[in-house]
């Protein structure tokens, strides 16, 4: 079996996601798709601490770019636009390219009858709703759950919903996003639009037939591929696979060759490179990481490959949080050296760092130079005139 060693392996990882190479001088929509191209998915969460979490990985790949490309490839509504992207369940809720959809087809099967529990309850409770739900998108077109239940005429005293408390047309209209029966044609803010599958996703993506098992090992290619060196565990978790599909699959990758079996020092489980994986001999420039970015949203996978513990605080009450709300993990030449709790403020043009908090070692002035840096370019980025450090953190002072 082949050995790599801790420092190559991270290496291998940071190519795989797209760190280190040089970004173009003017990102255009192909830029933003390559980005796509290469991490298969966009983490979609309604936090907008900073900017929207599917913004942010392009941003810490290529730099500052216009937004409305990424909303253009994911939500136009134009006809000459073939859609780029297209939201579905993928690690979670995700914008993935639109070749991937048929890939999803046997998880659309299993949430047929609901994603969870208390929706299959909506569903029993409410047996026409749901068809009631796609005759109004048929005859109107895209439209929100707000306004499918107002054309629907529904109790307009009945309290409105929210993520934990939602009505049961949004959770209808959930239900049948999850069922593959709806699409999201567009958002408006971070409101979801609702339209038929087959006005959204093209009819030849549609027609392809992919059973569960070959969209398994293709899936696992797909996670190879975007995270270079991987363990069993790792490539489950890109695309939320369970161990009973992963196990056979990736026995039957290393079989054909397309996964290579390989020992990493100091790893605490095999791992498995993907045979295209490249180990460039440095990976240089920096990037702040949203906390919910492909190449971090696996915790374990993370403390294994950069020794690096992080836990995201939004739900811990804040005298018991450690490093903030909304932290983002400063990467700087091949390593995690530090976090930055971040604050757009964007009434007063600001960009909030409450606190900062260097690894061990790196409370240095060359990391606080390289932060500021980073720090300037995100808030120009975010049309943000100034950045406001706290006092926080030992990275604050030298900030």
């Amino acid at each position: 079996m082949q050995r790599m060693n801790a420092a190559a392996a991270r290496r291998t990882a940071l190519a795989a996601q797209g760190f280190g190479k040089r970004r173009p001088a003017k990102p255009n929509r192909r830029a933003v798709l390559d980005v796509v191209a290469r991490t298969r998915l966009l983490q979609l969460d309604s936090v907008s601490a900073v900017v929207r979490a599917h913004y942010a990985p392009v941003f810490s790949r290529i730099g500052a770019y216009d937004r409305t490309l990424l909303e253009g490839a994911a939500w136009s509504d134009s006809p000459r636009a073939r859609r780029g992207l297209v939201e579905y369940w993928a690690h979670e809720a995700a914008l993935i390219p639109v070749a991937d959809w048929p890939l999803m087809r046997w998880r659309m099967a299993k949430y047929r009858h609901g994603r969870w529990s208390g929706m299959r309850k909506v569903v029993e409770r409410n047996p026409t709703l749901g068809k009631d739900i796609l005759d109004v998108v048929t005859e109107v077109g895209a439209a929100s759950a707000g306004e499918i239940e107002r054309h629907l005429e529904l109790d307009k005293l009945r309290p409105k919903g929210t993520w934990w408390n939602l009505s049961d047309t949004k959770m209808l209209c959930e239900q049948l996003f999850a069922a593959g029966e709806l699409s999201t044609a567009r958002r408006v803010g971070f409101t979801r639009h609702y339209d038929l599958t087959e006005r959204v996703v093209p009819a030849d993506v549609r027609g392809r037939e992919i059973g569960e098992d070959e969209a398994v090992r293709e899936l696992l290619r797909r996670a190879s591929r975007a995270l270079g060196i991987a363990t069993e565990s790792d490539l489950r978790d890109y695309y939320r696979l369970h161990r009973r599909q992963s196990a056979p699959a990736i026995a039957a990758l290393v079989d054909a060759g397309e996964l290579v079996p390989i020992d990493v020092d100091g790893w605490d489980a095999p791992g498995y490179l993907h045979p295209e994986a490249s180990t460039p001999r440095r990976v240089a420039g920096a990037a702040l990481l949203c906390p919910f970015d492909p190449l971090i949203f696996c915790r374990p996978r993370i403390q294994r490959i950069f020794g690096f513990h992080y836990r995201i605080e939004i739900y811990t009450p804040e005298p018991q949080r450690v490093h903030g709300y909304y932290v983002f993990p400063f990467l700087l030449d091949g390593r995690l050296v530090g976090r930055v709790d971040l604050r757009a403020e964007r009434g007063s043009g600001r960009l909030l760092a409450p606190g900062a908090f260097a690894e061990p070692g790196y409370a240095t002035p060359e990391t606080a130079g390289a932060l500021r840096a980073a720090l300037r370019e995100m808030a120009d980025w975010l049309e943000l005139d100034e950045v406001v450090i706290g006092e926080r953190g030992d990275l604050a002072p030298l900030l």
